[in-house]
């Protein structure tokens, strides 16, 4: 089952920096993932992931109800991992790199039935089988790793991100998973470009977007919450098409049921 919390943000942390780890959740982020990945020096491996189960395994019971949603991220290969996180509590959801195929992910369901996985498609192999991977029962949602993506193909022009970007949408919504955050904006002193382009993935579809550092949380927040205006076509709609059919809203545009998704959507929290 898929959490009920509205996540728009998301924060990574170093996994060998447990120093930061509460620092991450006083930050208000949706969402911490504590990574072993490539955040991680290989020298620094094991250290991390002793260190991400032991501040884990720590946390409250109300604090993982209620708190932010918590990841970890996996090295791939994720059998190393999977050993050493296994016994976290099913309410931490994994994060795994690298996904090209739905029988990646059968290793993290077989030790963790009961497990959240959200698959990272990093290459065109991953993004050609993004509906097969967002069948697998594990997955809640499907999220690319850009710069891993551009780095294959040579490109990162906009035509080849919003080529993957639009085949994972529509893989997400056709496999009913949760929308899928866009993937971190590597220029972490560029505010105004990380404004365009979450603005860009909002317009498309997508919903959230994780960070790599704490200045860029306010900028993804404040894109991704509904605003007034939206808040208001909501209700109107809602209202408009209480008793089925078609009709008007004050703007003169025409309205009917099959606009109920978006309106919900925005009234939930969630954008368009």
């Amino acid at each position: 089952m898929t959490s009920a919390r509205l996540v728009l943000t998301g924060l990574y942390v170093p996994g060998d920096r447990p120093d930061r780890f509460e620092k991450a959740v006083a930050t208000g982020a949706d969402l911490i993932i504590l990574d072993l990945e490539d955040a991680v020096a290989p020298a620094n491996k094991a250290e991390a992931r002793a260190a991400v189960v032991r501040w884990l395994t720590a946390r409250s019971d109300a604090s993982l109800s209620s708190g932010p949603v918590f990841q970890v991220r996996l090295n791939s290969p994720i059998a190393d991992d999977l050993v050493a996180l296994s016994g976290l509590d099913s309410r931490i959801e994994f994060r795994i790199p690298k996904v090209e195929s739905a029988e990646d992910l059968d290793a993290v369901r077989a030790q963790n039935p009961d497990r959240q996985v959200t698959a990272l498609l990093e290459t065109a192999l991953g993004i050609e089988r993004a509906f097969e991977i967002a069948q697998h029962p594990s997955v809640t949602r499907l999220g690319i790793g850009e710069s891993d993506l551009a780095s294959e193909l040579g490109s990162r022009s906009d035509a080849v991100i919003g080529y993957a970007r639009n085949r994972v949408l529509f893989a997400s919504v056709a496999a009913g998973l949760l929308p899928p955050m866009l993937s971190a904006f590597p220029a972490i002193n560029d505010l105004a470009g990380l404004r365009q382009d979450t603005q860009s993935g909002r317009d498309d579809g997508w919903v959230g977007r994780v960070a790599i550092h704490p200045s860029q949380l306010p900028v993804i927040a404040e894109v991704f919450v509904s605003s007034a205006a939206e808040v208001a076509w909501a209700n109107e709609v809602l209202a408009a098409t209480a008793d089925g059919g078609v009709s008007t809203l004050s703007n003169g545009d025409m309205v009917d049921p099959a606009m109920l998704g978006r309106a919900k959507r925005i009234l939930a929290g969630r954008p368009h």
